[in-house]
């Protein structure tokens, strides 16, 4: 079964290149320009990567970021946000709002491509294992991609959840960060050490904090 990538973008000849080029890779390819009506065709078509443009029309990116992951259906989908917003404290607020990975306009297809199929092979091996893990009062389900601590739903977004998986699969163990970002986002990936901290800092606040919204 093919991948489907969801392109939300204006530029039209961006769209154009990225179809093109991600078509020839195998995946299959949709897209929308405008933010207002991006959530509820992500929720329509459920694809399995959402590339999304900062800046866009009517509602921008992060802040669709932030209500997919309010949502039962669109939380878990991975987000690459792309945009010419290169500095750090934008690429922060990005993975803050809930994108996964961030790249900065202009970028390489190839690199693309490379991150796309990176993050694919991060959530596919989870989604396809059963069991539970649990750790204190904290509860994993693995097939349905629950978390719950004394017994309540934890929101968690894919890159927390895999980190989480992480953390109970080795408890009380110490990890720096380059280890976390080998074991957790793959060694044939670069992922800044920020982006760690910004993560570790959303999980620990949605454990702490539940399913509130700031």
């Amino acid at each position: 079964m093919k991948h489907k990538i969801l392109l939300v973008e204006d530029e039209a000849d961006l769209v154009t290149m990225l179809t093109y080029n991600l078509e020839k890779e195998g995946f299959e390819v949709a897209s929308i320009s405008d933010g207002e009506n991006a959530v509820a065709k992500i929720a329509d078509e459920m694809p399995s990567v959402v590339l999304m443009d900062w800046m866009l029309p009517k509602v921008s990116g992060v802040e669709i970021c932030r209500l997919l992951r309010r949502r039962d259906d669109t939380r878990n989908i991975p987000v690459i946000m792309l945009t010419a917003r290169g500095e750090e404290s934008d690429k922060v607020k990005g993975l803050s709002y809930g994108a996964d990975d961030y790249l900065t306009k202009p970028f390489s297809v190839p690199e693309l491509v490379a991150r796309i199929k990176a993050l694919l092979r991060r959530i596919s091996p989870a989604a396809g294992k059963g069991g539970e893990l649990t750790f204190q009062d904290i509860a994993m389900d693995l097939t349905t991609r629950k978390v719950t601590r004394d017994g309540k739903y934890v929101h968690l977004g894919p890159t927390e959840f895999r980190l989480l998986r992480f953390f109970m699969e080795n408890p009380r163990a110490v990890f720096s960060r380059d280890e976390l970002l080998t074991s957790v986002w793959g060694e044939d990936i670069y992922v800044e050490a920020r982006t760690v901290d910004v993560h570790v800092r959303r999980l620990r606040k949605a454990l702490n904090e539940g399913d509130k919204e700031d």
